[in-house]
């Protein structure tokens, strides 16, 4: 083996069957360690939840959770090659198996769709050309894992299916990312080059792999983790033309980490050019570029560190190489070396402050001139714009001194901004270098290498960003791992529900990255960084504020957290601190030196710094401090944020990725050390988290992971199931099919697919065990079976010697005996000269030849046999080939015939090639004459673009111009604040409207088009505030005629208040008189309490009785159903005693076996029929005991009841004596209360005006906030609709550019003839497109203008309810200062309210989590129902094929069936007798809460009488009256609250009885049902062996469905009641919003409309200025013309060039004239295609035609209105309309040069044409010419190939449509099959609920009878109780309530 093969292959030896033993035998397992991660363990014992566990290693024991242990894989797993097909997929499981093949020296692993990569830290020998060979054109399963495997599968499946690919590298700095796209790029090098040695290669290929050294050294730096880590993000795309070659490439960066160039950690450098160049340049460039020691720079803090085996010198040779390869000229490399330089003297610059003031000064200047010296800029300029940088002020510009922070910052920033410009130039410079050829690329391949997920203790700017890309890609693999997993299910035919887990992240990603409803965090940083007084905290708590409700945001709740707030991705919980976040956002810079440097004398730093215009300022801070570190007003427009570029570079980097085929490789770190062959877990494990791996294997754990060959499955699995599959050929599904079904496989653990065995996890781990078992079982069986065979041979072995050992002594004995006898001696002399003795032995060798004989005569048949077989095929294959010559020559017959045809057909094309070739030089004469109108349009074009300079400039002093009115409106702002002290209200809708107009100012920069409306705006507001300042004169007026009504109410409550003071002294004199006639009442009050006592015993006592008597009732009748269930089960079981006699005398035979089994089957039947015998005996005592019990009880509630009707009597006595009293209270009352009601009448007039302001205020206040809200929504609806704008934007610059790229594309296409065809149509397609495009413009034209009317009228009436509401707050308004002081009660009343308010919303929130988590959970049951329902569906397959054998157990499981559903009814009629005592409680309950409301109205109104008691001279005697009447009053409700109470409890007692027959009911039914089961499956054990099978299967299938009912049943049940909760607490909310949501719904669809009219008009405005100036667009034609005439001198040179190379292989190839024929058919067809695509686009031409002129006519129609609404526009559009002007006609010439194009692309084609006929007439003329033809030939052949391709393609999808068709026709018949079997189901359950019908019908007729007498017993012991005959009005009506309750309920049962 070498040493490529063990890094690649590893180990190859099997599995140690030690090992698997130990695994099989001692159940290994793992569980979690804190030093290695996972720890192997074997199982001892289980307790509850916790196991105990000894570990494998040391042996010790320990208890673990269940939870936290893991499965562990068999030993055939271990260093599998896809992680994927482990059947235990789990963390401790992967990250065992990395480790293994990590520490066997393999660090490539796959895991699905990933390629995970562990850094050796050392150099392997695995990525040589040998190793790029052999992984060349392999498949990714026929090699070991490896990149070079991932970047060839990418490479083959874009050469095969002509789809782009994308390969994403990701992990932490220092895992390897940068090195395994070297590699990457290495492999496509090598691979797809042109030439075929790595000497001779090409340009291209070297300038791809030398442009990685640049930018390394430009952009990696050493960090504590990596020595060369790159400090920025790349997406390379290599583009490669038809054939597979490299083309070109290009480069794009993100997040480039340029704080590094200004300082850097401990340990850590800078970026490696300042090192290659401070120890690499010459001497004379040392000076030139005034470099220093390092020690001199500060920028450099760590000084000259060096990296391990790295020399900065040699670094800085390969980087100059590199530059020389990438043809980067010498200049350009100076003025890079330059501003390096410049960066590091920038970091030398060193500032004071004054002694006097804190303005900076530089003391020493020695480092500003070596900057200006580098940079090309004025000394004195350069330290003037730092020190002291102009600001506009006004329209002056004022100098403003810096301090000494402000000008460090601002030197930090400006060397942080050019290096980042520098790089920026470099990438742009090595793609031009890249993209050399200018060849056109078929599709590419892009190689990602970003950052990884990064989890620090604090989080900045830039880890959001890597981290939110990380979500990005995450979601995209899982969507497109899924779609995988559905494909491989979808081809192997499996039935499986499309989950799309990349919706998973999208919380998350909206989190970030959401625009509005509500905003994201990047969305609420670029607000933030708009407002002039913006911090990061005020940041930070309007994110809070907008997300704190967000699933995956959290507030650190501890006020010591550093962290400001944290987001949930999905790699764990992140900690985010927001320090200088809006300064990231914004990244300012010093305007003064950014102008300096525009103006550079060096040329390359002009270059650098071109777009000045595009930057944030540092004089532009709003409320400049002291401090730097505060927030910037920016000019709006001019720039864009660093979060709105990151977020767009990431959206097309997303769009493109979705584009490709994404390969993933996720780069690890073993450890921090960077030693080899160490992995620390944990660390591993957490970045198997943050790359998502461990996502992965979840979303693999859904589906069927682990999947298997059919042939693999038989051959491993069938030792399982041996007498499985039958004797014979078997097709391999049927096989493994057979094999499932004997393994008794749940089906929801398995599916089976046209060539695998799909599995879920787990379910192969099972199956090892099991065979390991049965393969242990069957060596220990074989290893016995072997030991016994060795002795037994051993045994008779020996047997053998000691039969010969006495053999031999005896025959020794006897020669010794005879050796010296003479006759012996004679003997063996004699015996062989005899020849007696050879005659057998002559017989045996004759037999041997006569066995030889007859077996040659044998092979002889055999032979002869033979031949005659081969003769007859012989004679056969001579008559096909006598056919197949008859044949052949009938072909070349045909052959020569169609060769003479050819003959002529050629002729007639070399004359079409003659009248092409005249076309072509018509058209070059042509192309002669456009180029000369080409540079007249050039000169032109440079004109205009000197204009649009111009007209830039203008524009930049009118939005200076802006700012100053911005400021004056705050100033009129803060005015009015200051009147409006005492209506906050209004004020606050004036700011808001304010803010929203400096809003709709600034953004008047960027959509010009809007500033119509917005100018409108501001003048409403305008004439809104001069509004507002007149109501509010007018209301201060209102306010002192208020003050003064105030005041006479203030007179009038004075004089009331002298009033109560004296009724309150008359109040206490009568108290005092009341509490002695207290005291006489005590003691008559314990008399009443003693009697009351009594009665209620005695009614209890009668409650109890009533309730035992219903208990032995319904006893009884639970004993009648019980027996008349007995006497029917008894029948039943009669019936089938008999059938299964007559069908075993039927079945049996009369073998003596069968008439032993009758014997013993009428044994167990007449056992059966004495065990029914002893039921019915039991059954007749306990019905006698029960009788006995009956009437004891009842002769007890008889006697009872007298003592009760005793006590009755004595009662009614006391209660006549309390009426006579009460009738005298109520006489006083009566007086009482004509006093308090002229009190009353006074007091409530003063009340009633308090009240209707109170009410006036309220409904002012709430219409005040309603418009309010209004306008909020109106305003948050038109900023949707401005970003909906902005995407339009985008959307027409993006069209521009595809048209550009059209244009560059039609030039290639030009230069080659095949590509020609194909892009004319894809050309003429999207032609039709815009066409169809334009029309629906049309369309839409004509539908926004009849909205904008629709609009126009809405507006109009809301603007009258406008005016309307405004009136009535007007009118409001006055009575607002009078009410001051109920509306600060009324505050405290709101606080509280608001307070409840947020309780409810945080109780709804809860009940939104646990519905949320109900869903989830129905959802996995829903799923499982499914999976049973498909479970139920074969079992009732299978069911139908063996209805035969199983009539009779049918017969007998629907008869429990029915017995239980009987028992079900039971227990739903005691569920109902439940619920009505519920109800009746709830009743009671009710009654007793209105008898205390009651007692307390009247113990209100008592106070209330004594109070207002006006009459002081009464007598206290009637008072005293009147106080007894009350109390006695008072008794009797406590009374009736106490009866009240005592029902109460014995409902309860009732429904707890109830539950407990319930129960013991349920639990005796359970108990005879598993009795007769039992019975039952003995019966049938003993009658047929081959039935239990199916009875398993059954009993299985009902099981499944009771549970998924049950299950259904009670999650639809607690779903109902959280839903009614939710409705509850959601209904007073919904109607509360119900009117404010149709209104946003109405002024959405409105401002939407008005935008879309704007817009419609805009266009058409653009629409009447193009067609205006039509003959600028002529000019535009005419420099098109001169293009295309040098394309076809490219063209004519090109075809010469061809025609030499056809002539070359003409005379290579003469000999294969025969093949013209079909040739020459073949090009007229082509020919004929040709014709007809011409006759196509001249069709489509002049429909374009017809469709411009009817365009015309509309844009006549649309300017004629359009000058209507040009009147009101001028105002603003006055200066612009210029700029406007020019933009549209470069936007005429585009669409006029697309036209052009297309025009003269026709002729192109016929010049093509001419050459082509040319050709074939040299065809004719020479021979020679015969190749060319042939090579034109395969040209179309291939197209046509393509063509036919693409016909199967579409013919294959009609037959799969058609087989999707007949399966769902297969599918539907067998669902109406079901439907008819379930039809008749019902019809079993109808009948059987019927049957429930009648009883429940019986049962609710003794139930109502029951009722009656209970009610009757009541009204008669309750009739006379209650005073004043409150009982008879009561509780009749509660009886029938009652009763009502009951027939409701019974009704309900039968129904």
């Amino acid at each position: 083996m070498s040493d490529a093969d063990k890094f690649l292959y590893g180990d190859r030896s099997l599995s140690n069957p030690l090992a698997q033993a130990d695994w099989a035998t001692k159940k290994l397992v793992w569980i979690p360690s804190e030093k290695l991660g996972f720890e192997a363990a074997s199982v001892k014992e289980e307790k509850g939840d916790e196991c105990v566990v000894e570990l494998a290693d040391s042996g010790k024991k320990v208890s673990v959770n269940k939870d936290d242990i893991q499965k562990m894989n068999p030993p055939k797993f271990s260093k599998v090659e896809d992680m994927a097909e482990l059947t235990c997929l789990n963390e401790a499981s992967v990250l065992h198996n990395l480790k293994e093949r990590y520490y066997s020296g393999l660090i490539y692993t796959y895991s699905g769709l990933f390629c995970v990569v562990i850094n050796p830290y050392k150099h392997l020998p695995i990525y040589t050309e040998e190793i790029v060979e052999m992984y060349k054109g392999k498949k990714r399963h026929e090699m070991p894992p490896h990149i070079y495997a991932i970047t060839d599968n990418a490479y083959r499946s874009m050469m095969q299916d002509r789809e782009d690919q994308s390969i994403l590298c990701t992990g932490e700095s220092g895992a390897g990312k940068t090195e395994n796209t070297k590699k990457v790029i290495q492999y496509l090098a090598h691979v797809a080059s042109s030439f075929k040695s790595k000497k001779d290669q090409g340009e291209l290929e070297k300038q791809l792999l030398q442009a990685n050294p640049i930018l390394e050294a430009f952009g990696n730096a050493k960090t504590v983790k990596n020595d060369n880590s790159s400090r920025f993000g790349k997406f390379i795309r290599i583009n490669f033309d038809v054939n597979g070659y490299i083309v070109g490439a290009n480069i794009e960066t993100y997040l480039l980490e340029k704080s590094r160039a200004i300082r850097q950690a401990k340990e850590e450098r800078s970026f490696h050019i300042f090192y290659y160049m401070l120890s690499g340049v010459g001497d004379k460039l040392r000076t030139e570029l005034c470099l220093e020691d390092y020690k001199k720079y500060r920028f450099i803090s760590n000084g000259n560190m060096t990296i391990a085996g790295q020399q900065d010198r040699d670094m800085y040779v390969e980087t100059m190489d590199a530059f020389e390869i990438m043809s980067i000229p010498e200049d350009e490399r100076i003025g890079l070396m330059k501003t390096v330089s410049a960066v590091l003297q920038l970091g030398n610059m060193s500032f004071k402050k004054e002694r006097n003031s804190d303005q900076a000064s530089m003391p020493d200047d020695t480092a500003a001139q070596k900057v200006c010296h580098l940079l090309g800029m004025n000394v004195t300029d350069f330290t003037r714009a730092i020190l002291s940088p102009r600001i506009k002020v006004g329209r002056d510009y004022v100098q403003k001194a810096q301090t000494q922070e402000q000008a460090e910052f601002a030197v930090e920033a400006l060397a942080k901004a050019s290096y980042e410009r520098m790089f920026r130039w470099l990438v742009i410079r090595i793609n031009k270098a890249l993209d050399k050829t200018k060849r056109q690329g078929a599709s590419f391949i892009g190689i990602l290498d970003i950052a990884g997920f990064e989890i620090f203790e604090l989080n900045s700017f830039e880890q959001l960003c890597i981290n939110y890309t990380n979500e990005r890609l995450q979601q995209l693999f899982n969507h497109t791992m899924f779609i995988l997993e559905q494909e491989e299910y979808q081809r192997e035919g499996i039935e499986w529900s499309f989950i799309d887990f990349g919706l998973d992240l999208q919380p998350c990603i909206e989190l970030i990255e959401k625009h509005a409803n509500p905003p994201g965090i990047l969305a609420l940083l670029d607000e933030e960084c708009w407002f002039p007084k913006a911090t990061d905290k005020s940041f930070v708590e309007k994110v809070v504020q907008e997300q704190g409700n967000h699933p995956k945001f959290f507030k650190p709740k501890k006020l010591k957290d550093d962290a400001d707030f944290c987001v949930i991705h999905y790699a764990g919980k992140v900690d985010y601190k927001a320090d200088e976040w809006l300064m990231k956002n914004m990244d300012p810079l010093n305007d003064n030196v950014a102008s300096l440097l525009n103006q550079s004398s060096d040329k390359f730093v002009a270059d650098l710094w071109r777009d000045v215009d595009r930057i944030v300022g540092l004089d532009k801070v709003a409320g400049m401090s002291e401090s730097v570190h505060g927030a910037f007003k920016t000019r709006k427009g001019m720039f864009r944020t660093v979060g709105q570029l990151y977020k767009e570079q990431l959206s097309n980097l997303m769009t493109t990725l979705r584009n490709t085929n994404p390969n993933f490789v996720r780069c690890i770190i073993p450890n921090h050390e960077k030693k080899a062959g160490k992995l620390e877990p944990h660390l591993v494990l957490e970045q198997l988290r943050c790359n998502g791996v461990l996502e992965g294997i979840r979303i693999c754990r859904q589906g069927f992971p682990n999947r298997i060959v059919f042939q693999e499955f038989r051959q491993r699995y069938e030792i399982l199931t041996p007498n499985a599959i039958p004797k014979g050929f078997m097709d391999g599904k049927q096989a493994c099919v057979l094999m499932i079904k004997a393994l008794e496989l749940d089906p929801n653990l398995y599916r089976v697919g046209q060539s695998k065995v799909f599995f879920r996890a787990g379910v192969l781990a099972h199956l090892e065990e099991e065979r390991d078992m049965k393969i242990t079982d069957v060596i220990i069986s074989f290893q016995a079976w072997c030991r016994g065979f060795v002795a037994r041979r051993a045994f008779t072995k020996r047997q053998q010697q000691l039969t010969a050992m006495r053999v031999i002594q005896r025959n020794c004995a006897a020669y010794l005996k005879l050796r010296n006898w003479q006759w012996w001696r004679l003997f063996t002399k004699v015996k062989p000269l005899l020849q007696v003795t050879r005659q057998e032995e002559e017989m045996q060798a004759r037999d041997e030849e006569l066995v030889k004989v007859k077996e040659r005569q044998l092979q002889a048949e055999q032979q002869l046999k033979e031949f005659e077989t081969m003769q007859m095929q012989m004679n056969s294959e001579k008559q096909a080939l006598q056919e197949q010559l008859q044949a052949e020559t009938e072909l070349c017959a045909e052959a020569e015939e169609m060769r003479a045809r050819l003959a002529a057909k050629k002729q007639e094309l070399e004359e079409i090639l003659h009248d092409l070739e005249a076309r072509v030089e018509e058209e070059e004469e042509r192309v002669t004459q456009l180029q000369v109108e080409r540079k007249k349009m050039q000169t032109n074009i440079t004109e205009l673009e000197q204009q649009l300079d111009e007209e830039e400039a203008a524009r930049q002093k009118l939005q200076l111009e802006k700012v100053t009115t911005d400021a004056k409106l705050k100033k009129i702002e803060e005015d009015v604040m200051v009147l409006d002290d005492q209506n906050n209200k209004l004020g606050k809708e004036k700011k808001l409207l304010e803010d929203r107009m400096s809003e709709f100012t600034s953004n008047l920069a960027e959509e010009e088009e809007k500033s119509k409306s917005l100018q409108k705006l501001k003048n409403k507001h305008e004439a809104m505030i001069t509004d507002l300042e007149d109501r509010l004169r007018k209301e201060e007026k209102q306010r002192q005629e208020l003050e003064k009504n105030r005041r006479k109410l203030e007179g009038d409550s004075t004089e009331l208040h002298d009033q109560i003071a004296d009724l309150q002294a008359q109040i206490a004199e009568l108290r005092a008189q009341l509490a002695k006639k207290e005291e006489e009442l005590h003691a008559a009050l314990a008399r009443i309490e003693e009697e009351a006592a009594a009665k209620n015993m005695a009614q209890k006592k009668i409650r109890e009785l009533e309730a035992q008597i219903s208990e032995l009732q319904e006893d009884l009748e639970l004993e009648r159903a019980a027996r008349a269930k007995a006497e029917k089960l008894k029948r039943d079981l009669g019936e089938e005693l008999e059938a299964l006699k007559t069908e075993l005398e039927d079945t049996l035979d009369s073998t003596a076996a069968q008439q032993e089994l009758r014997a013993k089957r009428e044994s167990e039947v007449a056992q059966m029929k004495k065990v029914v015998d002893d039921e019915a005996k039991l059954h007749e005592q306990q019905m006698a005991d029960m009788r006995q019990k009956h009437n004891q009880a009842f002769d007890e509630i008889n006697e009872q009841l007298e003592q009760a009707k005793r006590n009755k009597v004595s009662v009614d006595k006391a209660k006549q004596a309390l009426d006579s009293e009460k009738n005298e209270l109520t006489i006083e009352l009566q007086t009482l209360t004509q006093g308090k009601s002229e009190s009353e009448s006074r007091r409530k007039k003063a009340e009633a005006q308090v009240q209707e302001l109170q009410v006036k205020h309220h409904e002012s206040e709430r219409k005040r906030q309603e418009l309010a809200d209004k306008m909020g929504k109106m305003q948050s609806e038109l900023d949707g609709v401005h970003t909906q704008l902005s995407m339009v934007e985008s959307k027409s610059n993006k069209a521009s550019k595809d048209c550009s790229s059209v244009e560059s594309q039609l030039q290639d296409v030009q230069a080659l003839l095949q590509e020609e065809t194909r892009q004319k149509l894809s050309f003429s397609t999207r032609l039709k497109q815009m066409e169809e495009e334009q029309n629906n413009l049309k369309e839409l034209l004509e539908e926004e203008e009849e909205g904008k009317k629709n609009v126009d009228k809405q507006v109009y009436i809301l603007q009258a309810q406008l005016a309307d509401m405004k009136k009535k707050v007007e009118q409001e308004a006055s009575s607002l200062e009078g009410a001051e002081e109920s509306k600060k009660r009324l505050q405290r009343d709101l606080e509280g309210v608001v307070q409840q308010l947020e309780e409810k919303t945080s109780a709804y929130d809860k009940l939104d989590k646990t519905k949320n988590r109900l869903q989830q959970e129905l959802d996995d049951l829903m799923v499982d129902q499914d999976n049973l329902r498909q479970t139920v569906n074969n079992l009732e397959k299978k069911q139908k094929k063996f209805d035969q054998l199983l009539a009779e157990e049918k017969t007998i499981s629907t008869k429990y069936a029915d017995e239980r559903d009987r028992a079900e009814a039971e227990a739903r009629e005691k569920e109902t007798r439940a619920l009505n005592l519920a109800r009746e409680l709830e009743g009671l309950t009710d009654m007793k809460n209105d008898l205390d409301r009651a007692n307390k109205l009247l113990k209100a109104e008592m106070e209330d009488l004594i109070s207002s008691k006006d009459d002081v001279g009464k007598s206290v005697h009637e008072l005293e009256k009147s106080k007894r009447g009350m109390d006695q009053q008072l008794e009797e409700m406590r009374v009736q609250l106490e009866e009240l109470e005592d029902e109460l409890q014995a409902t309860e007692d009732a429904k707890l009885r109830l539950e407990v027959n319930m129960q013991a009911m349920k639990a005796q039914f359970d108990r005879d049902l598993q009795s007769r089961d039992e019975q039952g499956e003995e019966r049938r054990k003993q009658l047929v062996k081959q039935v239990r099978e199916m009875e398993v299967e059954l009993e299985d299938e009902r099981r499944q469905r009771s549970q998924a009912l049950s299950s259904k049943k009670k999650l639809e049940l607690d779903l109902s009641e959280l839903e009614a909760q939710i409705d509850m607490a959601n209904k007073g909310r919904d109607e509360a919003l119900k009117q404010l949501r149709k209104l946003q719904a109405l002024m959405k669809d409105q401002m939407r409309e008005l935008e879309d009219l704007r817009l419609s008009k805009e266009e058409a405005l653009q629409m009447s200025k193009d067609y205006e100036k039509k003959n600028k667009s002529m000019e535009a034609e005419a420099v098109q013309l001169h293009e295309d005439m040098a394309t076809a001198e490219r063209m004519k040179k090109q075809a010469q060039s061809e025609r030499d190379e056809l002539q070359d292989e003409i005379n290579s190839h003469a000999s294969k004239s025969s093949l013209l024929a079909d040739e020459k058919r073949k090009l007229e067809a082509r020919i004929a295609q040709l014709e007809e695509e011409l006759e196509e686009e001249q069709l489509s031409i002049e429909m374009v035609n017809d469709r411009f002129k009817r365009a015309t006519m509309q844009a006549e129609q649309l300017t004629t209105e359009v000058a209507a609404e040009r009147s009101n526009s001028q105002r603003l559009e006055g200066a612009r309309s210029q700029l406007d002007r020019q933009n549209k006609e470069l936007k005429i010439k585009l669409q006029d040069l697309e036209s052009t194009v297309k025009s003269k692309y026709k002729y192109t084609i016929t010049a093509l044409e001419s050459k082509v006929a040319q050709l074939e007439e040299q065809l004719d003329i020479e021979s020679k010419e015969r190749q060319q033809s042939s090579r034109l030939v395969r040209r179309t052949e291939k197209k046509l190939k393509e063509v036919l391709l693409q016909v199967d393609d579409e013919r294959r999808n009609t037959d799969q449509f058609k087989d999707q068709a007949d399966k769902l026709n297969s599918r539907m018949k067998q669902l109406k099959r079901q439907l008819e079997e379930s039809e008749e189901e019902v019809t079993r359950a109808n009948a059987s609920r019927r049957k429930l019908q009648r009883e429940l019908e019986d049962a609710s007729e003794s139930a109502d009878a029951m009722n009656r007498e209970v009610s009757t017993l009541k009204g008669k012991l309750r009739r006379g109780d209650l005073p004043f005959n409150m009982l008879r009005v009561t509780r009749p009506g509660h009886d029938s309530d009652e009763d009502m309750d009951m027939s409701q309920n019974s009704d309900h049962t039968t129904e």
